[in-house]
């Protein structure tokens, strides 16, 4: 039981790391900007899908980390500056029709680049295999990488919003925006660099995700929803309630996905408790964003 507890911990980590690489841009995009973006999805989909175009005809997994970054930003800067700018006075309904009309496109102009064939992208042979974590407790090497990149990721945005003088700005931006332009700052300029780094996380997440999920045309809408409740859990424009809402819903889903089927196949027949089951394990997250906004309506640290 005590391995079975260690490595479900381990799951709930691997999937926060994912969903905080994610919702760490998006949270600063939004707190910053004041700006619903459903296109941030698209951006998670454009790495993941330039980091296995490259990784397929490299072989180089620092190759496809190198495309699936440049891909995201370029990406994500072609669309700050020809539709977002347009959008930051604009009210959040004009944004939401705005950037999903944008998911759509992008969805189709994936498919007409990269064409409508999935690319399979393998686990890079540095990274394959297993490491005993605990004794009798292997766990693949790959996962422990993408819980190690959610860590580092996360004491680099802490160095960066706390530590430089672009945290600084992104700081006063969320704050006061107004007073910012006052001051002389150039607000353009910086917002197209935070949503220039939000798009860069995302790249970064595809391409970590590449190799152990499914690379296909719309997979950021699947996992965008979910990126929003880490958000909304954690607080709108935090970075550390983007971590806190990551590792919630991480621990969260791992447990439910373990305990729950079981738990109900032990009292109800066997096609019912396995139909129940998932949509428990679905509504587990937006139980807990229920639970957290009952408690704390802005946010756990927002």
């Amino acid at each position: 039981m005590g391995l079975l507890l260690a490595e479900q911990v381990l799951n709930g980590l691997q999937y926060a790391a994912l969903l905080f690489l994610l919702a760490s841009g998006l949270t600063l995009i939004f707190g910053v900007m004041n700006v619903i973006n459903l296109t941030h999805g698209s951006f998670y989909m454009v790495g993941a899908f330039t980091g296995a175009w490259a990784y397929v005809r490299t072989g180089s997994f620092g190759a496809a980390l190198v495309a699936a970054l440049a891909g995201a930003a370029v990406y994500g800067i072609v669309i700050e500056r020809l539709v977002m700018r347009h959008l930051y006075r604009r009210d959040h309904l004009d944004q939401v029709l705005a950037t999903f009309g944008l998911t759509l496109f992008t969805n189709e102009l994936v498919s007409l680049v990269f064409g409508r064939t999935p690319p399979r992208v393998d686990v890079p042979g540095f990274l394959r295999g297993t490491v005993e974590v605990l004794p009798g407790l292997p766990y693949p090497l790959m996962r422990l990488a993408l819980i190690g990149a959610g860590l580092l990721v996360g004491l680099l945005l802490w160095l960066l919003i706390s530590r430089t003088r672009l945290g600084m700005l992104v700081r006063a931006g969320a704050d006061d925006q107004e007073m910012v332009d006052a001051l002389g700052v150039d607000t353009r300029l910086l917002f197209a660099g935070v949503f220039a780094i939000g798009a860069l996380l995302c790249g970064f997440a595809g391409a970590m995700a590449a190799p152990l999920l499914a690379v296909e045309v719309g997979m950021g809408e699947r996992i965008l929803i979910t990126t929003f409740v880490v958000i909304v859990v954690g607080g709108v424009g935090s970075i550390r309630g983007a971590a806190l809402g990551a590792f919630l819903l991480g621990m969260a889903d791992s447990f439910g996905r373990t305990f729950v089927p079981p738990a109900l196949g032990a009292v109800l027949p066997g096609w019912i408790a396995a139909d129940l089951a998932a949509g428990l394990v679905t509504a587990i997250a937006f139980a807990v964003m229920a639970i957290v906004l009952i408690v704390r309506p802005k946010g756990l640290l927002g």
